[in-house]
């Protein structure tokens, strides 16, 4: 699922349950950057998402020397 907060390039969500967990991976697509959280499968779908999104965030930040 594509999403695009403001002001920031279009970031590809994919969410896979694992167990009693979810893999959520944010990948921006300019880039190709990819960065992977893990939260309880019980957790709102959108807060695993803004989780992946900023912990992609601040990995674009610090390889760009931010």
């Amino acid at each position: 699922m594509p999403d695009k907060p403001p002001d920031q390039g279009e970031v590809i969500i994919e969410m896979r349950p694992v167990g009693s967990v979810v893999r959520v991976a944010a990948v921006d697509v300019k880039t190709g950057t990819e960065v992977i959280v893990f939260g309880p499968a019980t957790a709102a779908e959108r807060a695993l998402e803004e989780l992946a999104v900023a912990k992609l965030r601040r990995r674009l930040s610090t390889d760009r020397g931010g």
